[in-house]
């Protein structure tokens, strides 16, 4: 034990000598290639260059992006945070994510700009490499509702900077989609039709939620790897909800077994590198419902159809939300409806959310535009106990074109004809 101790002893001083030469606060961790990335360049520097315009207009010296969701939109890396900080700094000159260290030379490869490492030898690391990216920053863009407390300590860090939101400023760039995004989308629902299949075909009584769901999941990253070879294989997912499972939009699979006369929700959700496809249906299994499932589920479909005909450029979100509440309030049932029509699609996930100035709810005004992109899906609960008792929810993908909708997920059989069934 001496010997250790003085061993120990020996070891410190050479150990702390030169602090930042055994314990730098950040790095460069290039490490390899770059990886191909799943956009072009100059579909990258299309993006890279509106936020810049608006830096320019705006008087913005920089940009700090924190969300999932704008990270990855101006540089293509997808962070998983696991409780440690990320950002992205755009100036004038550079494009660079801020990542830890326990990455290495990850966000470097699969992002389309540069990279700095922090490592956590000290605890305010992320902080100090904003200051080097930001000393002479004045005026810098940052994203209120995602930072929340933390706005606080960028404060500490950057004193002398004055910071203003922009957060709804990178969600109308991302609103309106690109040729290459139009396309991505496309693939995605065509992906979706494939799992969608293959959970069908899986369906049998007594069938776990989770067998469902994995059968269609596989279905879908097997085609996603074949497709986009280039990019990670991540976040592809799945949702067979069954009887009263079916009453939340989101619930996630459990073990409860499918049983002959269940309404059933189907939800396959293959994810390309970020961005979001989505095919959803209500079904019964091998059993033809009860006539008030029955007009429920075929009320549903009418609000469902009546939305795809509302979907148009120059139709504006609270307009069609508020037309389409007249056709539960004729059928008594508006009660029942617990979420808005649709929202946008694009860079989305069901853990970092989606742009809220896209949906069809009775208080968003944005106008519908050729290149946004935007879903269709009524629901309505009807609670357990009452006759027609469930979850039913249809979802389409609409790609706003210049004289109408282009319905990604149309081919897909909806309502009582082919969605009943059969074990």
């Amino acid at each position: 034990m001496k010997t250790l101790r003085k061993l120990k002893n020996l070891l410190t001083p050479v150990l702390f000598r030169g602090k930042h030469d055994y314990f730098p606060r950040t790095l460069e961790l290039h490490n390899g290639g770059k990886t191909q990335p799943l956009f072009s360049s100059e579909e990258m520097n299309r993006r890279l260059n509106s936020i810049r315009s608006y830096m320019e207009k705006n008087g913005l010296d920089a940009c700090v992006f924190t969300s999932y969701y704008n990270i990855y939109y101006f540089s293509e890396f997808l962070y998983c945070s696991m409780g440690r900080q990320y950002a992205l700094v755009i100036t004038d000159e550079k494009a660079l994510t801020i990542t830890p260290s326990v990455d290495y030379g990850f966000p470097w490869r699969r992002g389309t700009c540069d990279n700095i490492s922090y490592t956590n030898w000290q605890k305010e690391n992320f902080y100090y490499a904003m200051q080097q990216q930001l000393q002479s920053a004045k005026t810098v863009g940052v994203e209120f509702p995602d930072m929340g407390a933390s706005l606080q300590s960028f404060s500490e860090a950057l004193p002398h900077a004055k910071f203003v939101d922009v957060a709804d400023a990178a969600m109308e760039i991302r609103r309106v989609k690109s040729p290459e995004e139009v396309e991505i989308v496309r693939q995605g629902s065509r992906i979706a039709e494939l799992g969608a299949y293959a959970g069908i075909k899986t369906l049998h009584e007594g069938v776990p939620e989770y067998e469902v769901v994995i059968a269609s999941n596989s279905a879908m990253m097997r085609e996603v790897a074949v497709t986009f070879p280039q990019i990670d294989i991540r976040d592809t997912w799945s949702w067979l909800q069954s009887g009263i499972n079916t009453d939340g939009a989101h619930n996630f699979p459990t073990s409860r077994r499918v049983q002959k006369g269940d309404i059933l929700s189907l939800n396959c959700f293959p994810m390309i590198a970020g961005n979001y496809a989505a095919l959803e249906r209500t079904l019964f299994f091998d059993h033809v419902p009860s006539d008030r499932h029955m007009e429920l589920w075929e009320i549903n479909n009418k609000v469902h159809r009546r939305g795809l005909e509302l979907v148009k450029p120059g139709m504006r979100c609270g307009d069609v939300a508020r037309e389409l509440n007249e056709i539960y309030m004729e059928h008594d049932i508006l009660q029942y409806r617990v979420i808005g029509y649709g929202h946008s699609t694009g860079v989305l996930s069901h853990y970092y959310g989606r742009d809220w100035g896209l949906e069809f709810l009775e208080h968003v005004d944005t106008v519908l535009e050729p290149g946004m992109i935007i879903t269709m899906e009524p629901m309505i609960v009807v609670p357990e106990g009452k006759p027609g008792a469930g979850g039913y929810r249809e979802h389409d993908t609409l790609i706003i074109t210049e004289t109408g909708t282009e319905n990604t997920t149309a081919s897909f059989p909806i309502g009582p004809e082919q969605m009943i069934v059969k074990n």
